[in-house]
């Protein structure tokens, strides 16, 4: 697949994001994970609307704390290309899960290229709905995320709408795609859809893109016996 060059204000290594107004990102199921039951590293390919592979999203953690922390836990996520440069690194602190707490709600820091933070997604306090605000570099509000009040995935797709600040115009959106019956109900692996303005920032792109893999460890990592 060809990369484009890179324009000017573009991060090395997602040259191709300018190019792309939609991503599908799938998760792969884990045997193990399956079998005994204990938490592993995700891992997910991210292709473009043809189904080329893009990047290969790998978290980084350690053992103790996927098992104690379940969906709940700290992680780093690297993307790397297709010649396995590290595009992107995703990180999101430990924070609180309650909604009663809304002084230490979710956040993810990206960075590209690594060490350099490029924007931020951060969770906004409602009692039903969840809501993000996306933010560039400069921690300035640059978009909002808005999901249903259920995460209901019951043979139908789950949409995250992305909108501007005032929530008056809908510019993109976020989808937990439905997997098919075997899928969901004996793994966590999940399928999602992101589609974006051609002419977005590309930094905003890319944190739209991490907002991806916040939202699915937040809402739909929990074990399938645990539903």
């Amino acid at each position: 697949m060809p990369t484009p060059g890179r324009p000017a204000g573009c991060p090395p290594g997602l040259e191709y994001l300018t190019q792309i107004d939609q991503l599908v990102i799938h998760q792969r199921v884990e045997l193990a994970e399956m079998v005994i039951g204990w938490e592993m590293n995700n891992v997910y390919t991210v292709k473009n609307s043809m189904g080329q592979q893009a990047f290969v999203a790998t978290e980084e953690n350690d053992i103790f704390t996927m098992q104690a922390c379940g969906p709940a836990r700290p992680f780093t996520i690297h993307l790397h290309d297709n010649v396995g440069q590290e595009v992107l690194t995703l990180t999101r602190p430990l924070r609180c899960t309650s909604c009663c707490f809304p002084c230490c709600l979710q956040e993810l820091e990206v960075q590209s290229p690594p060490g350099n933070p490029i924007g931020y997604v951060e969770q906004n306090w409602h009692p039903v709905l969840p809501m993000f605000t996306v933010l560039n570099e400069m921690r300035m509000p640059q978009l909002m995320i808005k999901g249903p009040c259920c995460d209901c995935r019951c043979m139908s797709d789950v949409i995250f709408e992305v909108t501007s600040l005032d929530e008056s115009a809908v510019v993109g959106q976020i989808s937990k795609q439905w997997g098919g019956f075997m899928q969901e109900g004996f793994t966590d692996a999940d399928n999602f859809g992101i589609s974006f303005p051609m002419d977005l920032d590309v930094k905003i792109k890319a944190v739209m893109l991490g907002a991806c893999f916040l939202i699915d460890f937040m809402f739909f990592e929990t074990k399938p016996h645990h539903n």
